[in-house]
This record gives C-alpha cells, structure tokens and sequence, in this order.
C-alpha cells in the first residue's frame, strides 16, 4: 500500500499555480470559474515540465517516490497514461539520463518508454474540482495544492523509474550466456 497523499481537488492556490503556466494566466482562471469541472491543455517548460509513463507502470514509479523517496509533485492520469509533474528542464535532461541507463535497449525492452514534455510542448490538466468529465479518464492522483509545490527534477524521476523497472523485471548488468560456449570448471586444483 502506498503512502502517497489523496489529495484529489486543487486548492485555490493550486488553482493559481496551474495557471501562471500559460501565456494569459488571468484567461485560464476566467475558464475554469465558468467551467470548473472542465480539463485544460497547458503550455509545459515554464511552471512544471510533465513525464508521461504507462498508468501501471506510473504507478509503481509513484509508489517509489512516496514510500522509498522524497514523495511527489502533482499527478494526474489522461488516457491511460499517468502525468507526473516535474521540475521545468526535467523534460530536456531526462531522457539524456535515461539513454545512460540504456533505457530501451535490449536488455530493458520490457521497460515501458517514458515521454517527456517540456517546453514547447502542452499537456492536458484535469479539472480543478477533481470531478472528470469523462474525457479521457482526467483526473488527479495527486492534485497541487499551493502556489509553488515540490517538483522533482530529472535525477529523482530517474532513480524512480529505475526502481520501478528492478521490481519489475529482473534487469542484469550481464549479457545473456551463449549457450554453445564450452564451460570448465576451474574451482578445483590439482
């Protein structure tokens, strides 16, 4: 069971935080007043950068992050996929750390690709008052809840996704025996 938060409706000053992302701040709360049960698509690279990961796959880097780590920014799930909100620049230095890892290689091919937006790029935002409208499943896991919450940067989201991955599935450092290659056993001396 995870120790992550249930925090499911954005707070006033949640709110004001989303909003300060886009171009017209002051437009985006005029929107969610008259439709406060209403998603918006946000600029990312300014307040928050988002990494998109597999919903169960998401998961379990959240379960990292709260049980093991220093815990989460806000989080949202959009059409099966989970939305972990990270520091802004995360979206430009993650995937240079992921290739590090030799994420996707083919020793991690059952290790789901991980989407970074950053500037540039938007994403969609679940409503403020945490009730979905059925579009696409968004919704918040863990909604902002003041003006400037904790994100974590890319070296966090990281070290969740390479803890999530270990638990996963058993990745090793080795490459696979060749299975025609002759063994001796040199334990033993004469």
């Amino acid at each position: 069971m995870s120790s992550a938060p249930n925090v499911t409706r954005v707070t006033s000053d949640g709110v004001a935080w989303l909003a300060s992302a886009g171009t017209y701040p002051w437009r985006t709360l005029a929107r969610w007043e008259r439709h406060p049960d209403t998603p918006l698509v946000l600029p990312c690279g300014t307040a928050f950068d988002v990494v998109s990961a597999p919903a169960i796959f998401g998961r379990r880097m959240l379960d990292r992050l709260w049980d093991e780590g220093p815990g989460s920014g806000p989080v949202a799930v959009f059409r099966g996929r989970m939305l972990l909100f990270a520091a802004p620049g995360t979206a430009h230095r993650l995937p240079s750390l992921l290739a590090w890892e030799e994420w996707g290689s083919h020793r991690t091919d059952a290790v789901p690709p991980l989407l970074c937006h950053g500037t540039g790029d938007e994403v969609t935002v679940p409503a403020p008052g945490g009730e979905g409208t059925g579009a696409g499943d968004c919704r918040w896991l863990v909604a902002p809840d003041q003006r400037h919450p904790w994100l974590p940067g890319p070296e966090v989201v990281l070290w969740a996704a390479v803890r999530a991955a270990r638990a996963a599935v058993r990745i090793s450092i080795f490459p696979p025996a060749d299975q025609d290659a002759n063994v001796y056993d040199v334990s033993r001396r004469r």
